[in-house]
């Protein structure tokens, strides 16, 4: 533990404690943090304890930070700027230094920091990545396969296109169906204000006047008055249900049956399926290209393409491989992929170029993505209107009818 006394880049003075194995060390490791030293010392024991004390301090922050995830763009963000620090020239250890400079949400911030303190106190990278519990598996394998291959640069470009593929496919998804959804609340909410507040005074003027409700209005105000006073009941049914289906998916058997039901969905199955193989072969592609096995592959993509059905296909596959048999064969035996897929991940096994075949896999069910989902909201927002305006109209026409009988009585 030493003292030190320096200059920060803005060249305000800086005085503080550093851990490291010598005096060498730890100028090297102020000066990656920007601070130009000008005394250092070994410190008193009482320094160290302060340190020591303010080290545990940071351990527990950092823990609790590791319970919190980092967003998906700020993740893509730093792995493409980390990749072309390392791939400039600029070793590790300087590039993560460089990297915590540029970054500006706090939490991925501290992060780094603690990446690159284990990475200066000569741990690998995947390792200080993995400690901080904020990295899933593919990422580290990745950089575990990068590390060992020397190309750490161009595979955390790959990592940086993959995360922001996966991005532009979510966002793209959500803008698509966000118009839908607006319209959505929107005719609800209009239905609400019409049975809520607009018939039951004129309700209230029909009875006043002895005069009969028609058979729609009675129905009408009859479910409403149901809602209205049993709302709690309703709520505690729909929050109980939701509880009890969440708690069932969360079981082995619940999520077999949840996934079998979705891929089954006629329409909606088949953009389900089409998704699941796109982030499988997207993920495929990624690791084999950056040198991971066929075998750790498969095992991480499993968990990627988020359905138990496709997942139980892969696992079958995976033990073919081990087996020796091709990846094509036991992926066509599932009967869960296309015809195309299994056709030309077998051309890509033939021609030796199998990670290029999967991700011209994954580009062309991008666009299918796109194209369903666009036909699908195309057809969706007329289907909506339709619907919409028939409730709409039913309560109107309940609306009026008292009105319109009301006329002609007084009249």
């Amino acid at each position: 533990m030493y003292a030190y006394k320096g200059v920060s880049n803005n060249g305000k003075k800086t005085h503080g404690a550093v851990s490291a194995d010598n005096a060498r060390a730890a100028r090297a490791r102020m000066r990656t943090q920007g601070i130009y030293l000008t005394e250092l010392t070994e410190a008193p024991d009482s320094t160290r304890t302060e340190a020591s004390d303010q080290t545990s301090r940071l351990s527990i922050d950092l823990s609790r930070l590791a319970l919190r995830p980092i967003p998906p763009m700020e993740r893509a963000v730093a792995t493409r700027q980390l990749s072309t620090l390392l791939t400039a020239g600029i070793p590790l250890v300087e590039s993560l230094g460089a990297l915590v400079d540029q970054i500006e949400h706090a939490r991925l911030r501290t992060t780094f920091v603690q990446i690159r303190d284990r990475v200066n106190e000569g741990s690998s990278l995947a390792d200080a990545l993995a400690a901080t519990r904020q990295f899933d598996d593919l990422y580290l394998s990745m950089i575990r396969a990068g590390e060992a291959s020397g190309a750490l640069g161009p595979v955390l470009g790959r990592i940086a296109d993959y995360l922001e593929d996966q991005l532009r496919m979510s966002n793209k998804v959500l803008s698509i169906m966000l118009y839908p959804a607006v319209m959505l609340l929107f005719s609800l909410l209009v239905v609400g204000v019409l049975v809520t507040v607009v018939l039951p005074q004129i309700t209230s003027l029909m009875i006043s006047l002895d005069q009969e409700l028609p058979l729609v209005t009675r129905l009408i105000i009859g479910a409403s008055d149901f809602v209205r006073s049993w709302w709690w009941a309703l709520a505690i049914g729909a929050i109980g249900a939701s509880f009890g289906l969440r708690a069932f998916r969360r079981t082995e058997r619940g999520r077999i049956v949840y996934d079998r039901l979705r891929l089954r969905l006629p329409v909606v199955g088949t953009l389900v399926r089409v998704l699941a193989i796109t982030r499988l072969t997207r993920t495929l592609s990624t690791l084999l290209a950056s040198g991971v096995g066929i075998v750790k592959s498969l095992e991480i993509a499993r968990l990627v393409a988020n359905n138990t059905v496709i997942a139980e296909a892969v696992d079958s596959a995976r033990t073919a491989i081990i087996e020796g048999a091709p990846l094509a064969a036991p992926l066509r035996a599932s009967g869960q992929f296309p015809s195309m897929v299994t056709t030309m991940i077998e051309v890509g096994e033939q021609s030796g170029e199998l990670e290029a075949m999967l991700a011209k896999v994954a580009d062309t069910y991008d666009e299918q993505v796109e194209n369903t989902v666009t036909r699908m909201t195309a057809l969706i927002e007329p289907a909506l209107i339709l619907v919409m305006v028939g409730v709409v109209l039913v309560i109107i026409l309940a609306t009026l009818q008292p009105l319109l009988s009301l006329t002609s009585s007084l009249n």
